[in-house]
């Protein structure tokens, strides 16, 4: 194991020594900086995975049989390609910081504009290729804020809902009485 230790500075100015263990051994081919600035990018990654499990909704998977949960995955990441990869056109094309885009609004984005592309015949190329552009430049004008140091606590904004699972089907299920609820919520003393 290779032992690391390094100040960094933070957003607001504050400097703080770090600790990092790693097995990469070799200092040449993985010198002390290159590690850090991996290190740097491991919420990027956090926020990435979060993308896809919640913003494409990957965190409950319908498929049931191996074959098709392999499918169900692919498209998955199919999807979250694509839209990254138009995230870079669109970046690369209005000279904006590919960082400052958001993927939940590129997505919004792109599911607007693909309806709009496809009423357009094929025929009418140069309509199409500027309908593209035009989102590209929606895309890039809707740039996330600069929020340097800010913090994203793992928790849930909103409560669940106390409703029962579902473990019958549907016409064999029946409403729980509520009056059960109402009754320890009214328990004299």
């Amino acid at each position: 194991m290779r032992k690391l230790k390094a100040r960094v500075r933070e957003p607001k100015g504050r400097v703080k020594t770090i600790l990092l263990i790693t097995a990469l051994l070799d200092p040449i081919r993985w010198p002390k900086e290159l590690i850090l600035l991996i290190y740097r990018q491991r919420w990027n990654v956090e926020l990435f995975l979060d993308d896809i499990k919640t913003t494409l909704q990957m965190d409950l998977l319908s498929c049931r049989k191996p074959a098709m949960v392999l499918k169900e995955l692919e498209m998955h990441l199919i999807a979250y390609n694509l839209t990254r990869a138009i995230m870079q056109e669109a970046a690369l094309t209005c000279h904006v910081p590919l960082a400052r885009l958001s993927f939940k609004g590129t997505l919004d984005t792109m599911r607007q504009f693909s309806s709009a592309i496809a009423r357009l015949p094929i025929r009418q190329r140069l309509k199409r290729r500027a309908l593209y552009a035009q989102m590209l430049s929606t895309i890039a004008s809707d740039l996330l804020p600069l929020r340097p140091g800010r913090r994203e606590p793992r928790c849930l904004k909103r409560r669940p809902k106390a409703f029962p699972f579902m473990t019958k089907p549907r016409h064999q299920m029946k409403d729980l009485p509520k009056s059960s609820r109402r009754k320890a919520k009214h328990v004299s003393p």
